[in-house]
């Protein structure tokens, strides 16, 4: 354990988490997505794993870590429901509302396509498995930065 960090960001989640740079993705996703089989198409190459919990709280740890990317609009996205891109699923909503509560504001989280989402999901430095067990609990997120303390 460590003063300060979530205790379900373990060392592999933390060291791709640390690796990534600005503007890299990272997919956190549900049980019933393709993950292993993605997660070696990324450029970590290897499924990392935060079992047990619900999307919204592997969301939760990794955001009190990991700053989303201000220069972009789509920095939060979300797999959309096949035939309703515009339904909000429950677990979405609660993602919704751990991304607004980790960068004090609202942030919108941006729908993309199934089969653009797997996509992308592709590129992406890394992937995260959860415990989420709910349809459509599978999210990109891009990597921001740190601004310097002023002096």
């Amino acid at each position: 354990m460590l003063k300060g960090i979530d205790p379900l960001l373990n060392a592999d989640v933390l060291y791709a988490l640390r690796a990534m740079g600005h503007g890299d993705r990272l997919v956190i996703c549900d049980t019933n997505f393709p993950a292993d089989a993605i997660a070696r198409q990324t450029v970590f190459g290897e499924l990392l794993r935060i079992d047990n919990v619900s999307a919204a709280r592997a969301v939760q740890a990794v955001l009190s870590v990991l700053p989303l990317d201000t220069f972009i609009d789509d920095a939060a996205l979300r797999m959309e429901v096949v035939g309703h891109p515009l339904e909000v699923t429950p677990v979405q909503q609660e993602v919704q509302a751990a991304i607004d509560a980790a960068e004090g504001r609202p942030w919108p989280l941006v729908g993309v396509e199934r089969y653009a989402f797997y996509e992308m999901a592709r590129s992406a430095y890394c992937v995260i498995a959860t415990g989420e067990r709910r349809f459509y609990g599978c999210f990109i997120f891009s990597k921001g930065v740190i601004p310097p303390e002023e002096v």
